[in-house]
C-alpha cells in the first residue's frame, strides 16, 4: 500500500500504538503529523522518523483543549495544504473504585478519550471532505465490550467512540469514511521514548490466553491503520475491527 502525497495526522503519534502507526504511515510514503501532548517523546521519535527521509513533523498538543485542537488543523493545512487521514489515537487510562474517584478524573478521561477525538474530527474534518475519499480511524478498545472492576471512564469513553464512529460516518459520507479499531492486550513496553522502553516479558499463560498464541504487537494495529485507509477498503464504513488474538471470543469459566 502506497500513501505518496498523503497527509496523515496522528494523535497520541509519539509512544506506543500511535507511534507504530506514525511509522506505518511514514513507511508508506505518507507526510505524517505526529501531536502528542508529551513534547520529549514526541521531538525524540520526530527524529527518528526524519532518519529515514521522511516530511514528518510534530505538534505539541492537549487534544482535550479545543484551542489546542483548532491550532493542529490549522498548523497542517497552512503546512500541507491538506488533510486525507486522521487517526485518533490519544488516550489515558484510569483504575479506580468508583467510590474512591474523584469527578475531575472521571472528566479527565471522557475529556482526553472521547472529546479529543470529535474535536479532532470537528476541526480537521472539512479539511479531509475536501480533499476526497478522505478517512478517519478512532482507536477504541475491547475495554468498550468488556471490562475489569474499577475502568469505569475509560471503558464509558470507549464505548461512546464506537458510537462516535458510526455517528461520523453517516455525518461525513461518502466523502469520509469512519471506523474504530478495538485492540485488545497490546504490548508497548518497547514502544516508548528512550528513558521508558523496557524489553516485554510475557509467559506461556499469557500467550496462551491468545487463540492467536501470543500477545498483541502495535504493528498488529499499525497495519490494520494502513489497511482501513487503502482505497482497497473503500466499502469499509462505520466498523469496529476487534484486534485481539481471539481473546474477546474465548469462554472462560472460573472455577
Amino acid at each position: 500500500m502506497s500513501f505518496d502525497g498523503k497527509v496523515v495526522i496522528v494523535t497520541g503519534g509519539a509512544q506506543g500504538i500511535g507511534m507504530a502507526v506514525s511509522t506505518a504511515f511514514v513507511n508508506a510514503g505518507a507526510s505524517v503529523v505526529i501531536v502528542d501532548i508529551d513534547e520529549e517523546a514526541g521531538r525524540e521519535h520526530l527524529a527518528r522518523l526524519q532518519r529515514l527521509g521522511s516530511g514528518a513533523s510534530f505538534i505539541h498538543a492537549d487534544v482535550s483543549r479545543e484551542s489546542d485542537v483548532q491550532n493542529v488543523a490549522q498548523q497542517v493545512i497552512r503546512t500541507y495544504g491538506a488533510i486525507h487521514v486522521l487517526v485518533n489515537n490519544a488516550g489515558v487510562f484510569d483504575r479506580k473504585s468508583i467510590f474512591e474517584r474523584d469527578v475531575s478524573e472521571w472528566d479527565r478521561v471522557i475529556s482526553i478519550n472521547l472529546r479529543g477525538p470529535y474535536m479532532m474530527a470537528k476541526y480537521c474534518g472539512q479539511a479531509i471532505m475536501k480533499a476526497g475519499n478522505g478517512v478517519i480511524i478512532n482507536i477504541a478498545s475491547t475495554r468498550a465490550l468488556m471490562s475489569e472492576a474499577d475502568t469505569e471512564p475509560y471503558a464509558a469513553s470507549k464505548g461512546g467512540l464506537l458510537a462516535l464512529t458510526h455517528s461520523l460516518a453517516i455525518s461525513l459520507g461518502p466523502q469520509v469514511r469512519v471506523n474504530a479499531i478495538s485492540p485488545g492486550w497490546i504490548e508497548v513496553s518497547d514502544w516508548k521514548k528512550r528513558v521508558d522502553k523496557q524489553i516485554p516479558v510475557h509467559s506461556t499463560r499469557d500467550r496462551l490466553q491468545h487463540p492467536a498464541g501470543r500477545v498483541g504487537k502495535p504493528e498488529d494495529i499499525a497495519q490494520a491503520c494502513l489497511f482501513l485507509a487503502d482505497e482497497k477498503a473503500s466499502f469499509i464504513t462505520g466498523v469496529n475491527l476487534v484486534i485481539d488474538g481471539g481473546m474477546t471470543v474465548k469462554m472462560i469459566y472460573e472455577e
